[in-house]
């Protein structure tokens, strides 16, 4: 095991004696906030240092092993013990490391998903549906619930911007990744002469802030304006100014729902993108704060970086993050997203390990 890790992990047990001691104090029983937070930390800090022992338990175990190899008696079980031992310290590692990485508190929570049309005019716009297609197809595989909160369909198909919601088990910590440029490459259906085109959509991925985070927003910084909404709904459409759209505007930050034929609905939907909105700007400029001495190989997940390019002539899908590679376009396109976010996953992890082991030793 490499010292830096030893030396983060020696201070578990430690800590766990600490927070035992806490919360067997009558004043911290009765107030239920340090409680829970306490608690949070005594879990955490149990199944490392839980781990952590038998962790030293094997190592133990192996240098026993290994001192009864000089004994006749005991030189056949003492081989036998050894190669069981290693494998175990390698896995017990493995796990430790994983254990020590920080976590992202967002990453639990539900998603808004942004996707814009960008370059490329039409052909952009149709791009844009079939990334919208990609992530949906993607939910149902994971057992995700999706709902539109907006969305603004392109003049030949597709959307000029479509918003939704994606409900369920860690969604922001599998589709945080997938904010940035994404580039198509392919011969548009409204192309005569057979010509490859480049087009391009950005996407954003938000995490959905807690009601704690949302009423922090102060009323009186924000606009709100109502407006008969587009698309199906026959003559409600026409007759109803259901569609609102609120701006916050300290910041200028605008966000619209039209989804439903209730205006307090549509306005409660906005309302929770405009949160997540302003959560993800604060938490943009918090990064670009932490980026400034160091480039993460994942980026800021900033629109302007271009992250993904999708070839469709030669059915291949390339990363420029990880430079990953897949000739699976195909597959992809239809909700197959798991090695492409796996490897996005396991890069961020190597990430923080280096991280991790660069502050200890800083």
């Amino acid at each position: 095991m490499k010292p830096f890790l030893r030396q983060q992990l020696d201070r578990y047990p430690v800590r766990l004696h600490e927070l035992d001691f806490y919360l067997s104090q009558p004043d911290v029983v009765t107030d239920m906030e340090r409680f829970r937070a306490l608690t949070r930390e005594h879990a955490e800090v149990s199944e490392v240092a839980g781990c952590f022992a038998r962790f030293l338990q094997r190592e133990s175990d192996l240098a026993q092993a290994r001192e009864m190899l000089d004994d006749p008696d005991m030189a056949e079980l003492a081989q036998a013990e050894i190669p069981a031992a290693e494998a175990d310290l390698t896995a017990l590692e493995d796990e430790l490391q994983r254990l020590l990485l920080p976590k992202d508190p967002d990453d639990v929570r539900n998603t808004f998903l942004e996707i814009r049309a960008g370059t490329g005019g039409d052909e952009s716009a149709l791009f844009a549906g079939d990334l919208l297609r990609m992530y949906t197809r993607y939910a149902e595989r994971q057992g995700w619930r999706c709902e539109i909160v907006s969305e603004s369909e392109g003049e030949v198909g597709g959307y000029k911007e479509v918003v939704i919601r994606v409900v369920g088990d860690s969604v922001y910590g599998k589709l945080k990744f997938e904010s940035g440029g994404h580039r198509v490459q392919r011969v548009p259906a409204t192309e005569t002469q057979g010509r490859i085109h480049t087009s391009a959509c950005t996407v954003a991925a938000l995490p959905e802030p807690d009601e704690a985070q949302a009423v922090q927003i102060n009323p009186a910084d924000l606009r709100i304006d109502t407006y008969r909404a587009s698309g199906a709904g026959g003559q409600h459409v026409n007759k109803t100014d259901s569609a609102v759209r609120i701006t916050h505007i300290p910041t200028g930050i605008v966000a619209e729902c039209q989804d439903d034929r209730s205006q307090h609905r549509n306005k409660a939907k906005a309302m929770q993108v405009l949160a997540a909105r302003i959560h993800e700007k604060e938490r943009s400029e918090r990064a670009a704060r932490e980026a400034a001495t160091r480039k993460g190989l994942i980026g800021s997940g900033d629109r302007s970086d271009r992250i993904r390019t999708y070839n469709f002539p030669q059915g291949r899908l390339t990363d420029h993050r990880i430079n990953l590679t897949l000739y699976k376009l195909q597959f992809i396109m239809e909700g197959d997203l798991d090695e492409v976010i796996d490897a996005l996953l396991l890069a961020r992890k190597a990430e923080q390990l280096e991280e991790l082991e660069l502050g200890v030793s800083a």
